[in-house]
């Protein structure tokens, strides 16, 4: 590097004295692997052209540049050019060496710039190192050594050795949230991915301090406040403090600021623009006014203008966003839409993808090869990739193509594992329970995912296996398959064992905006073996059951978000034909839940549940298949211990419905950073028996009343509620106090 700048120095300093000369003879010295026609084709120069000091000191800088040579120098002598090169020794090996696990060495791989069979450069090796620490640290290894060195080959190359001391990973002790936060801790927490390390968390590497990691958590942070209302929050630091014990404690350091609302939203719009096209944007912005300032609601926004972006008059439209904050917490957004000058898309090119297939990406981009450039839905499509979750970073850069009416567009991805492993178990006053799962968001580069779990309680044992496209040949339908066994076992108890396998085939789409629909083919096979504790009607359906049915649901989705959902609401209806079957059974249900946000931000849940099974045949509703109230539905309740009973056995029955009013409560314990309270009326009835007119249907109204609370314990999340029952049947059994302690490895 040094010799290249004295010869750019040289070059320039006496290039006054030379005149321009028409080369015609090129003489090229000293090389040894790389070929002659190489180094011309590198240079750039040709028999004929008229060299001056100026194509020199190119000439040289061309060379450099390739990073095949560690010495270049390039002279006229008459009409001959004479380049005469040094050949930087070609790497014929990179070891690692400390270093166990592929996982680690494939992320310093993918780190370094020098790699087997490149030229060895000692900038950039110099460089490397650098980001081999960086790479390490990345993973947790906040306290590895490393050094280099290289040892010479007889064939005039050089093995490039790293020796790494990885030291004890970084551990997560604490992690806590400081300033005026507003939200408590225990909320905090739910948002980011990072866990504190506990005994019990053999698994997660959420427990490991990553600096990606935290920079994803500031993120999250960012945007749960800004879709809170919170414009000027400000996350002022977020930092690793080593503790005595050699763990880490991380801190975010969290400004809220001001609640502000939206004063005034409108649309600028070119003069020559029909504003009846744009109707949607503005009924949109009319909308927002006078709410609370929400990031989601803005995006929400500019995704309609995407849509409107799409049509042909439109291609070629950009939109910028102004906010101007006024007094009082107040603020305006006017959003202008300008015209940009006609270009268009001359090639896409993709780089990094070594292990997602092309296709994958092409996907996700609303702007390809041939289409009008559009910098709204070249945006999009770079955020269609990132939500994806399969890539570590991705990146785009857009450059002039062919001419000046052209755009090449050049995307950059950096793969990242895509494979987790969970396991989680819970104790409470339902049992126990433990659940095991693995699963791959990226199957062979396919965008597929795939998932593998097994899940045992008290009396049940449940496994199983899914597949998902979530862009089936392009179509925007996502298509799964399903296939699951599972077994109950109440011999003891209840005289009954059932063993139920089989598979679902199905697909996903939004029909219309906000609107879901979801069909799918269902088939399984039943089991159910009797005992003599069982009853009549169990032991009349002993024996095999075969099934299949058609199964839809409707989804009408406005809630605000679908994690720790605070506004809007969400409808849905199902139902599930019989085609084939020994029972031929019909089942309907519909479920709405209403979300408001009060002052002092208590958030209300009201919802309404009913569903109905019946029987088109002359058989019974299989005992699989009659319904049950969960504990969510009815609490104060034990589970499974309402409705119709039949010789000791709680049957469930043939129609449910249930009303639930809840309210969280964060004006209580606000000294207690890790504890909510909330408050709640359920209200149930679960009746109907169709195989016997002796057992009573029990249609009775079913209401309690109590608290929850949530608490997040040193040994993980704690919920308890206290409740009191207001009204039940005579044979009901209730169940005040109930908890849950659960959590995963």
């Amino acid at each position: 590097m040094f010799k290249y700048l004295l010869s750019i120095i040289f070059f320039t300093i006496f290039s006054f004295t030379t005149k321009a000369e028409i080369i015609n003879e090129i003489t090229v010295e000293n090389n040894d692997r790389v070929s002659k026609a190489t180094i011309i084709n590198f240079s750039r120069v040709n028999i004929g052209d008229d060299i001056d000091n100026n194509d020199l000191n190119r000439i040289v800088k061309d060379l450099y540049e390739t990073n095949f040579f560690s010495d270049v120098n390039a002279k006229l002598v008459g009409k001959n050019l004479l380049i005469s090169v040094k050949e930087n020794k070609i790497i014929q090996s990179v070891i690692i060496n400390g270093i166990k696990a592929k996982k680690f060495k494939n992320a310093i791989f993918d780190a370094i710039k020098l790699r087997e069979k490149s030229p060895y450069v000692e900038y950039l090796a110099s460089q490397d190192l650098i980001l081999v620490k960086d790479a390490l640290i990345s993973q947790g290894f906040f306290f590895a050594n490393v050094t280099s060195s290289l040892i010479e080959n007889s064939n005039n190359t050089i093995d490039l050795i790293y020796d790494v001391e990885m030291g004890e990973r970084a551990l997560l002790k604490e992690i806590e949230f400081t300033g005026n936060k507003v939200f408590k801790t225990s909320k905090l927490r739910n948002i980011i991915t990072s866990e504190e390390n506990k005994f019990w968390k053999f698994i997660s590497n959420k427990k490991f301090l990553n600096k990606e990691q935290l920079r994803l958590d500031e993120r999250l942070l960012r945007r749960f406040y800004l879709n809170r209302g919170y414009y000027e929050v400000n996350i002022s630091s977020v930092f690793a403090k080593l503790l005595d014990s050699g763990d880490f404690k991380i801190v975010f350091n969290i400004d809220a600021g001001n609640i502000y609302k939206i004063n005034e939203a409108k649309l600028t719009l070119p003069s020559d623009y029909d504003e009846n096209n744009f109707s949607k944007i503005n009924k949109h912005l009319n909308k927002i006014k006078g709410s609370k300032y929400s990031f989601k609601k803005i995006n929400k926004i500019v995704d309609e203008i995407d849509k409107v972006s799409l049509q042909k008059e439109y291609e070629f439209i950009n939109a910028s966003i102004e906010e101007n904050i006024l007094e009082e917490s107040l603020i305006n957004i006017n959003i202008i839409i300008s015209e940009t000058q006609k270009k268009y898309v001359e090639r896409v090119n993709i780089f990094g993808n070594d292990i997602t297939q092309e296709r994958v990406i092409r996907e996700q981009l609303l702007v390809d090869e041939g289409d009008a450039y559009n910098e709204l839905l070249q945006t999009k499509s770079i955020n269609n990739l990132k939500s994806l979750n399969i890539f570590k970073d991705v990146k785009a850069t857009v450059n002039k193509g062919s001419t000046d009416l052209n755009k090449i567009v050049n995307i950059t991805v950096e793969e990242k594992p895509t494979g987790e492993i969970s396991l989680g178990a819970g104790v409470g006053t339902d049992g126990n329970t433990i659940g095991f799962a693995v699963s791959e968001n990226n199957y062979m580069g396919k965008g597929i995912k795939l998932r593998s779990s097994l899940r045992l309680s008290t009396d049940t044992v449940r496994g199983q296996f899914s597949i998902l496209n979530p862009n089936y040949k392009y179509s925007d339908k996502s298509l799964f398959t399903n296939i699951q066994s599972t077994q109950t076992d109440k011999l003891s108890n209840n005289g009954y064992k059932s063993t139920k396998t089989g598979f679902s085939l199905g697909t996903k789409f939004e029909q219309y905006e906000n609107f879901y629909f979801n069909p799918s083919i269902n088939t399984f096979y039943e089991n159910l073996e009797t005992s003599t504790g069982a009853t009549a009607a169990l032991k009349k359906q002993e024996g095999n059951n075969f099934d299949t049915s058609f199964k839809y649901s409707l989804d009408y989705d406005m809630r605000n978000q679908r994690y720790m959902t605070s506004e809007g609401y969400r409808s849905q209806f199902s139902q599930s034909i019989p085609l084939i079957s020994d029972v031929y059974s019909l089942a309907n249900s519909y479920e709405i839940s209403v979300y408001n946000k009060l002052p002092n931000d208590m958030i209300t849940n009201v919802s309404f549940y009913a569903s109905a099974i019946n029987s088109l045949s002359d058989e019974d509703v299989r005992i699989s298949d009659r319904l049950s109230l969960g504990a969510k539905r009815l609490r104060g309740f034990e589970r499974f211990k309402t409705g119709p009973i039949d010789n000791g056995d709680y049957i469930g029955g043939n129609f449910a419905s249930s009303v639930n009013l809840s309210t969280t409560l964060p004006m209580f314990f606000q000294s207690l950073d890790n504890t909510d309270v909330s408050y709640f009326i359920d209200m149930a009835n679960i009746w109907g028996v169709d195989y016997s007119s002796t057992v009573g249907d029990s249609s009775h109204l079913r209401s309690s009343t109590g608290i929850l609370v949530n608490w997040f314990t040193p040994i993980g999340p704690l919920n308890f509620s206290l409740s009191q029952a207001l009204s039940k049947a005579e044979t009901d059994q209730t169940q005040s106090f109930q908890f849950n302690l659960g959590t995963t490895f």
